[in-house]
């Protein structure tokens, strides 16, 4: 089955039933073995390269997040 297709489905549960599909597969997520998370780490760069090489998110500066970081901080 296609996952557009069971995305399309659970998005018409009613949300506590949605809530329990989200929970456990996030949980699911917590048994991935090394290769899984390496892939899965392999996917989201790429995802995020794809991202700023379409211009689809704001870059900042490594200074600019220190800098908003600190006055959290304060």
């Amino acid at each position: 089955m296609d996952s557009t297709v069971i995305e399309r489905e659970a998005l018409n549960l009613p949300a506590a039933e949605r809530a329990k599909l989200a929970h456990n597969l996030l949980l699911s997520l917590e048994n991935l073995s090394d290769a899984e998370l390496h892939e899965a780490w392999l996917d989201e760069a790429q995802r995020r390269a794809d991202e700023i090489d379409q211009g689809s998110v704001e870059l900042i500066s490594a200074e600019e997040v220190s800098a908003k970081a600190r006055l959290l901080l304060k």
